[in-house]
């Protein structure tokens, strides 16, 4: 975890917001508020406290719920009032059930940064039995035969195939598909942004 030095954070009003923030895609899953004995119990025990303001007591998030958070990194505003932490949460953040308290639930969301930050690390290091790294070793001809041959089998998954064949299909090709993008240095960020400008 990533040290702070509570003895630099601004606690002269009592309590200091702490936006929490799930450090794998970066959803901000939650705000809270700490003092500085919630912040020193973080910090000792790397995973998140807060002070419960309805409850007017310290607070273990995941205590009851099971749904903890271990905290990967603090860090602090400019003015050293506000602290966001980042946290690989073990469940879902807010009582609710949902992903995050501000109703982003990620089930609707398709997240491929992980993948894409494997298939950069494979371009670069080529480990050998990673299939990633024979296509990105084959070269850009025989990436692009596998997204057409993938291509072709979403197709034919969807004339008649079961629910799974075509979902299974489809992973297969956007996973190709990733590594195009990788071999030819762009982002799913920048398809996204093409598709957004084109919203009528």
């Amino acid at each position: 975890m990533a040290m702070i030095d509570i003895e630099s954070i601004d606690f002269s009003k009592g309590l200091v917001p702490a936006i929490v923030r799930d450090v794998r895609h970066g959803t901000i899953l939650m705000l809270a508020y700490m003092n500085e004995e919630a912040l020193r119990r973080t910090l000792e025990s790397g995973e998140s406290w807060f002070w419960s303001r309805s409850r007017n007591e310290l607070w273990h998030k995941g205590a009851t719920s099971g749904n903890r958070q271990e905290v990967v990194a603090i860090s602090a505003d400019c003015d050293r009032d506000t602290l966001l932490i980042d946290v690989e949460p073990e469940g879902p953040a807010c009582h609710t059930g949902s992903v995050s308290c501000f109703g982003d639930d990620r089930s609707e969301r398709l997240d491929l940064s992980p993948l894409m930050s494997v298939l950069r690390d494979r371009k670069v290091k080529r480990p050998e039995g990673s299939y990633s790294s024979y296509l990105f070793n084959s070269g850009t001809d025989k990436i692009l035969k596998k997204v057409g041959e993938e291509s072709a089998e979403v197709i034919i998954a969807a004339k008649g195939e079961s629910g799974w064949r075509l979902t299974s299909e489809i992973a297969d090709l956007l996973f190709h598909l990733s590594v195009l993008l990788v071999d030819q240095e762009l982002e799913w960020s920048s398809i996204a942004a093409e598709l957004e400008s084109r919203a009528k």
